[in-house]
């Protein structure tokens, strides 16, 4: 009997287990029979259903995010731009949801992405790089809302929002901007050397012409000190001869003998009798 119990409360267990499911705050649930709804749970709490005739499921009715791999669109000035995007969704009509898509999220998802990625290579294709990075990401974003909630309507879902996270060039976009930087930044260059090189040579020559100019007025000027300082001196000479001439003419003859007679191997030949030894010769007059 006691076996029989047993069995009978397993039973009676399988059975309640069967007939009882709950529902969370953050779910959606639909109950079947064999395959049709019969039943959309949308409140908390604990639930009954006929055991093995009734089957549940269930659907987060938070929202999702689909991270959608980055896709290759052609510019309006036909550029190659690789755009990351993701896009913020949920469900709204868990019926509608379920006999759209059958409850695969994955397949839902994938129709996500591909009415997104229409939506951006519309957008792109009728905009240049400099509108789509910065001019009108803005509305290029709000565009393609507008279009998904058209287009996904039908599958009881509703797209919050959509956004880019990244624009990149493609490699052979990005180095032909490079070259095309790089080309400038030379000319730049070039054209800064050829500016810096021309006020050089107007630096020199101003520096050159006003050098010429201070060795003139210092040469005029140390010629005129020196006129000036022989006009004294001659003054002075011809004071000092008119005093003493005698004495004036032995100093002078001292002087030149000091200038021919400078080193102890000096040897003149003269006549004994000339005017240049008169002072050795007191004979001579």
């Amino acid at each position: 009997m006691k076996k029989i119990f047993i069995m009978i409360g397993a039973v009676l267990f399988l059975v309640l287990s069967s007939a009882l499911y709950t529902v969370d705050e953050t779910q959606t649930a639909i109950k079947l029979r064999l395959g049709e709804i019969v039943e959309v749970e949308d409140t908390p709490g604990l639930k009954f259903k006929t055991p093995f005739v009734n089957n549940v499921v269930k659907f987060d009715n938070r929202i999702q995010t689909l991270d959608a791999p980055a896709e290759r669109f052609l510019t309006g000035e036909k550029k190659n731009v690789i755009v990351d995007s993701f896009v913020k969704w949920r469900i709204i009509d868990a019926e509608q949801f379920y006999k759209a898509t059958g409850g695969n999220m994955t397949r839902t998802n994938n129709r996500i992405a591909q009415i997104i990625k229409t939506g951006l290579k519309s957008e792109f294709s009728k905009r240049t790089i400099a509108d789509v990075v910065s001019g009108e990401r803005t509305e290029i974003m709000a565009n393609i809302v507008r279009f998904a909630k058209k287009d996904i309507s039908e599958f009881g879902i509703e797209i919050i929002d959509v956004r880019i996270k990244r624009i990149d060039l493609s490699q052979e976009v990005s180095n032909s901007v490079y070259r095309r930087m790089q080309a400038e930044r030379h000319r730049v260059a070039k054209e800064f050397r050829s500016k810096g090189a021309e006020e050089a040579e107007i630096i020199r020559a101003a520096a050159d012409r006003e050098r010429t100019i201070i060795l003139a007025n210092a040469y005029r000027d140390s010629e005129i000190i020196r006129g000036e300082g022989d006009a004294v001196s001659a003054n002075n000479y011809a004071k000092a001869y008119n005093q003493n001439v005698d004495f004036y003419s032995f100093y002078r003859s001292l002087e030149s003998y000091k200038k021919s007679f400078g080193q102890s191997n000096d040897i003149m030949v003269l006549n004994p009798n000339t005017e240049f030894f008169r002072h050795f010769n007191p004979e001579v007059k």
